[in-house]
C-alpha cells in the first residue's frame, strides 16, 4: 500500500510534468519568436538575478512544510500559514531591495542597463511565485499530487494564452516593453495556480485555532528551510556571478560585449533549455521521495528509506541516459524544430554526455534533506560553486569564449554529484 502511494505520487507528477513542459516549450517557441534574438538575451541576462531572488524569497520553506506535514508534527494548516506570513515578509523586503538598487545590479554588474527594469518586473512577480510554491510542498506534505498537477496545466495554459494574445500587441511599442511584459505576466498565471489550490485547501478550518501564525511552528519551519536554502542560495550565488564574470573578463580579453550577449543568451535559452528538458522527470521523482524517505526516516525504518533512495536513483540514471543520447545524437533537428535555429547545438556536443549525472544531482539532494543531511548539500554545493567560479575565471582569460562556461559546468556537475553520492552512501 505504502509502495502503491510512491508510486502513484510519482506517476501523477510525471504525467502532469510530462504535460506542462509540453506546453512550457510551445510557450518558450512563441515568445522566442516573438521577442527576437535581442529579447531573448535581454531576458536571459537577468534571469541569473531572477533565480537568487527566488530562492530567497521561497526560503526552501516549501521544502520544510512538505517534511513536518508528512511528519504529522502539529497542525498542516496552521504550518500552511506559518510559512505564507513568513515569506510574505521576506518577498517585501527582497522587492524593497530590487527598487533600491536594480540600476546599480544592471549597470555596474551586468553591464547592460536596459535589464534593470526586467529585474524591478522580476521583484514584483515573486510573493505570487512564492505563495504557490508554499501551497504545493503543503499538498506534497499529504502526498497529494492531484492538486499539484491540476495548478501546473491550468497556469502553463493560461500564461500561453495570454503571451500569444498580450505580447504581439506589447512587442509593437518596443522590445523592452515586451521583455518587460513577459515577466510580468507570470503574476497572472500564478494567480490562477492559487485559485486552483484554495479549492482543494479542506473547507472546514477553525479560525482561531488553525489560521494564526505560531512562533513554535515558525522555528521548526526555519530549523528545516534555511540548511536546505543555503545550498539554494549558494548555487544561484553562484548562477548570479556567472555572467558578471564572464562578461567582464571576455570584455577584458577582448570580447565584445555583443558577441557575449548573443553566445551567453544562447548557451542558456537554447543548449541549457534543451539539455535540462527532461528535468521535469527528476522534479516528480524528488518531490515524491521528500516526504517518503522523511515519513521513514522518522519512524527509524531503515530498510525502506534505502529502498526508496535506490528506486529514485536508479529512475534518474536510465532517464537521464536516455535522454543526454536522444539529444546527443538529435541535437540540431531538436534545435531547429524547437527554436528555428541551431545556434548552442555546439555546446550541446560537449555537455550532453556529462548530464547523465546531471539529472542524479535532485534526488541526491531530496535524500539527505529527508534524511536531515541538508548542511552536508549546503557544503558540497558552496565547494562546487567556489570550483566553478575560480575555473570561469581562470578559463575567460585564456580566448576560449563560451566554452570556458561550458568546461567549468561539467566539472562542476562531477564535482557536485559524486560528493553527493559519497555522502548519501555513507549513510545507507
Amino acid at each position: 500500500m505504502k509502495n502503491n502511494l510512491f508510486v502513484k505520487s510519482t506517476l501523477i507528477l510525471i504525467i502532469s510534468g510530462f504535460l506542462t513542459k509540453i506546453l512550457g516549450f510551445i510557450i518558450r517557441i512563441v515568445f522566442t519568436r516573438i521577442i527576437g534574438p535581442y529579447g531573448i538575451s535581454l531576458y536571459t541576462i537577468a534571469t541569473p538575478t531572477y533565480s537568487l531572488l527566488l530562492t530567497i524569497s521561497t526560503l526552501a520553506i516549501p521544502i520544510s512544510i512538505s517534511k513536518l506535514v508528512a511528519e504529522n508534527k502539529g497542525r498542516s494548516i496552521r504550518i500552511l500559514t506559518s510559512a505564507a506570513a513568513l515569506i510574505l515578509i521576506i518577498n517585501f523586503l527582497l522587492i524593497l531591495l530590487i527598487l533600491l538598487t536594480h540600476d546599480f545590479i544592471a549597470i555596474n554588474l551586468l553591464k547592460e542597463p536596459k535589464a534593470g527594469p526586467i529585474l524591478v518586473a522580476m521583484a514584483l512577480t515573486l510573493p505570487f511565485v512564492s505563495i504557490s510554491s508554499v501551497l504545493k510542498g503543503y499538498f506534497a506534505g499529504k502526498q497529494n499530487m492531484i492538486p499539484h498537477a491540476t495548478s501546473n496545466v491550468i497556469e502553463q495554459i493560461i500564461r500561453l494564452i495570454i503571451i500569444a494574445t498580450v505580447l504581439p500587441i506589447l512587442m509593437e511599442k518596443s522590445v523592452m516593453i515586451a521583455v518587460i511584459g513577459l515577466v510580468l505576466l507570470t503574476i497572472v498565471s500564478e494567480i490562477s495556480s492559487i485559485i486552483v489550490f484554495l479549492f482543494f485547501i479542506p473547507k472546514k478550518i477553525n479560525l482561531r485555532t488553525n489560521l494564526k501564525p505560531t512562533y513554535t511552528i515558525t522555528k521548526d519551519i526555519l530549523d528545516i528551510s534555511l540548511p536546505s536554502v543555503s545550498s539554494r542560495i549558494i548555487g544561484n550565488i553562484g548562477y548570479f556571478f556567472e555572467p558578471i564574470i564572464l562578461t567582464n573578463l571576455l570584455i577584458i580579453s577582448g570580447y565584445s560585449s555583443t558577441y557575449v550577449l548573443a553566445e551567453y543568451g544562447a548557451y542558456n535559452a537554447y543548449s541549457i533549455s534543451l539539455l535540462t528538458m527532461p528535468s521535469f522527470f527528476i522534479a516528480a521523482i524528488s518531490s515524491s521521495l521528500l516526504p517518503e524517505i522523511s515519513k521513514f526516516h522518522a519512524n527509524n525504518n531503515k530498510i525502506m528509506v534505502k529502498k526508496r533512495i535506490k528506486q529514485g536513483l536508479l529512475f534518474a540514471f536510465l532517464i537521464g541516459l536516455f535522454f543526454s543520447t536522444l539529444i546527443f545524437a538529435f541535437r540540431n533537428t531538436l534545435l531547429f524544430y524547437l527554436y528555428k535555429t541551431t545556434i548552442g547545438s555546439k555546446y550541446i556536443k560537449i555537455l550532453a554526455p556529462f548530464f547523465v549525472l546531471f539529472y542524479l544531482e535532485g534526488v541526491l539532494t531530496s535524500s539527505l534533506q529527508a534524511t536531515g543531511y541538508a548542511k552536508v548539500t549546503m557544503k558540497i554545493t558552496l565547494y562546487g560553486v567556489f570550483i566553478k567560479l575560480i575555473i570561469l575565471s581562470i578559463l575567460s582569460l585564456c580566448h576560449i569564449g563560451i566554452y570556458s562556461l561550458v568546461i567549468a559546468e561539467i566539472i562542476n556537475i562531477l564535482f557536485v554529484v559524486l560528493l553527493n553520492f559519497k555522502a548519501i552512501k555513507n549513510i545507507i
